[in-house]
């Protein structure tokens, strides 16, 4: 049966919500590589990437020599056009190296989020067939190199690119970050040395062949069906959605935009260092992660005109009890995404950060993500109410149960298609195509309302996803790893309010027949087994759960219960 909402349009006069974000600037037509040394030549003694607390501050000429370095010495090393090449670190400059290498290489990155643990590591090196891994030692409170040994026992016996793994038949080879060596591994600072011409001159062999649909990107999300799945991307489709962003905040080489968001994520590499190269712009990066004194302070000794961030991150930044004392008068443009605006938040932020001109991104991985944005002039209150405007060269539609366009002003599921959409999950043909239909729109599993002007809405989400500070966190993901726990009868995981990160994870769980089970235990089992921000925060032990008449949970009923036990129900 369709939504009410749907039943109006029958013979109704109203346009139908689909949009096509016709322009006249053409999408790019070649390889990121080939556009980075374009952009150099043009842009050549302008500051590309500038990273204070490794003092570095490198000319577009600059990065681009490394780059071409870099992806030499990579397939000197014997890797081969199509191989994945996993990275696992923090922010810093050797990612934005990496990424353009690989690039130009015609290798296929593979973004590996900081904060995974073990299982998470070698469930995706494993899925993509990494050839190789770059990490760094640590970040935070994780060893990374005790990780991988772990995962590698027999790296430390092998010499540097001959490792044999038994759970990892593919990866031959291991690079690790920073000055120290550590056995078994390449050193990274050494595949910056300058190859020979006979490196030089396969590099350009290479380059020659490599067309800009081909994939050079794989991101992981987290699935529905358990396991995350690795939406692969192309040179066409990340290249053009970072040029456009860029555009929609009408960059320029003149800009210097902070990115103080994860490089791993799209918003990083994409809205942030695309947005950049593409312009000829300015990549600052106040620290390895955010830390809002930092932000703050890069931004002012760096006299940044953009910035990036989730609206946790601004809130940070402005309730920090030294706000006043930073000058941000340069700032001008920036993007708020990753979980919806507050009205009031935005206020603060055009009012007390001199953001006259921020914008607001709507997008998800599987779309290169962004898929709308603000214009930099668009009225304050459609910022914060919608998701802006379809980008240049998409087409969207709303369409009701039964894949019908709906009218103007009426909810429904929001679809996608272009340049921007994914080639597939990574070897997963069957999530692909419950994903992407056979007219090649990508079905986002948001509802979404589009109004007469063209604005969109968010409105509500298909999936049971939980959206913690910006981060996506899957129900059916974390659901799978706690059925591992042999107290563990049955479990449903549901997303709660939360004042700070929009929402928290909650696990509601039936305990075997004769069992008992703690919080802390439950806890103990996850760590350092999943990522710390997809712990639960809230655990709770139930009889059972809310049912239809046919047997299914009303995960919507479980969530109201849990959030008024837990004194967090919203009016």
């Amino acid at each position: 049966m369709p939504h009410p909402s749907a039943v109006p349009h029958a013979g109704t006069t109203a346009p139908p919500s689909y949009v096509h974000g016709a322009h006249d600037v053409p999408l790019i037509g070649v390889t990121i590589g080939q556009f980075l040394t374009d952009i150099a030549a043009r842009h050549h003694g302008n500051e590309a990437l500038v990273v204070p607390h490794q003092q570095v501050r490198w000319s577009y000429a600059e990065l681009d020599a490394r780059v071409t370095r870099l992806a030499a010495n990579l397939l000197a090393l014997g890797l081969r056009a199509g191989d994945r090449v996993g990275i696992w670190s923090q922010n810093c400059a050797e990612w934005v190296l990496v990424q353009f290498a690989t690039a130009r290489a015609g290798l296929v990155l593979v973004n590996i989020n900081p904060a995974y643990r073990r299982s998470e590591l070698e469930y995706v090196l494993a899925k993509v067939q990494c050839a190789a891994l770059i990490v760094a030692p640590s970040f935070k409170a994780s060893d990374y190199l005790a990780i991988v040994n772990a995962v590698l026992p027999e790296l430390v016996r092998s010499p540097p690119g001959q490792l044999r793994a038994q759970a990892l038949p593919h990866l031959r080879h291991v690079i690790r970050l920073g000055a120290e060596r550590t056995p078994g591994m390449h050193n990274f600072d050494d595949l910056l040395a300058l190859p020979g011409a006979a490196q030089q001159a396969a590099l350009a062999a290479v380059a020659a062949t490599l067309q800009f649909d081909d994939a050079v990107n794989i991101q992981f999300t987290s699935g529905t069906t358990g396991a995350p799945k690795g939406a692969t991307l192309t040179h066409h489709n990340i290249l053009n959605n970072g040029f456009f962003v860029g555009e929609a905040m009408r960059l320029t080489a003149c800009d210097r935009l902070c990115i103080p968001v994860p490089l791993y994520h799209c918003f990083g590499m994409v809205l942030g260092n695309l947005a950049c190269v593409t312009h000829g712009a300015t990549m600052v990066f106040s620290g390895e992660s955010f830390e809002p004194a930092a932000v703050l302070a890069t931004v002012q000794a760096e006299r940044c005109t953009g910035l990036h961030g989730v609206p946790t991150m601004f809130i940070g930044m402005l309730d920090h009890p030294d706000f006043s004392t930073y000058d941000l008068s340069t700032l001008r443009t920036g993007i708020m995404a990753g979980s919806p605006c507050p009205a009031e938040v935005m206020g603060r932020v055009i009012a007390r950060m001199h953001l006259t001109e921020i914008t607001i991104a709507y997008g998800m991985t599987e779309t290169s993500p962004v898929s709308f944005q603000s214009s930099v002039d668009d009225p304050v209150h459609l910022r914060v109410s919608t998701i802006g405007r379809v980008h240049p060269h998409l087409e969207v539609k709303i369409v009701d149960g039964d894949g019908r366009i709906v009218p103007r002003g009426v909810k429904g599921e929001l679809l996608t298609r272009g340049y921007s959409v994914m080639l597939g999950y990574w070897g997963d043909d069957e999530q692909t195509r419950a994903t992407i239909d056979a007219a090649r729109w990508l079905h986002t599993g948001d509802l979404a309302v589009l109004d007469e002007h063209g604005f969109a809405s968010i409105v509500g989400r298909a999936k049971d996803m939980v959206i913690r500070g910006g981060e996506n966190i899957y129900p059916r993901e974390i659901e799978e790893f706690l059925y591992r726990h042999p107290k563990v009868q049955d479990v449903q995981c549901v997303g709660v309010p939360d004042a700070k990160y929009g929402e928290e994870l909650c696990a509601c769980i039936i305990v075997r027949p004769g069992m008992t089970a703690s919080e802390d235990e439950i806890r103990a089992f996850c760590q350092d087994q999943i990522a710390r921000y997809k712990i639960p925060r809230y655990i709770r032990f139930v009889p059972a759960f809310p049912m239809t008449v046919t047997g299914k949970i009303q995960k919507y009923l479980l969530r109201q219960q849990v959030a008024t036990d837990l004194g967090l129900a919203q009016d």
